[in-house]
């Protein structure tokens, strides 16, 4: 029976084979749903799947790509925004 703490569906369960050929659960946080396209929906590259504790340790650099937009749109959405607000400056 695992601990009262490990019991709660909070964590996930992940099997593990361990050096002396047995295979044991452990007990890992669960992560968080990857980060999505405001416009489009689709996965952004590059912004990684972490728990906000853990994110705020992480240097800019490796929290979104260096570009317009990061974080919030992809690339290819990215593009055509600023078509889009080159058009209307034109």
């Amino acid at each position: 029976m695992p601990t009262p703490r490990q019991r709660s569906r909070s964590l996930r369960r992940v099997k593990v084979k361990t050096p002396g050929g047995v295979v044991k659960t452990h007990y890992r946080e669960r992560k968080p749903r990857h980060a999505r396209c405001a416009r489009c929906g689709a996965v952004l590259k590059g912004v990684p799947r972490e728990v906000p504790s853990k994110l705020s340790k992480m240097s800019r650099s490796r929290k979104k790509p260096s570009r317009p937009f990061a974080g919030t749109l992809c690339s290819r959405c990215m593009r055509e925004e600023i078509k889009r607000r080159m058009n209307e400056n034109a």
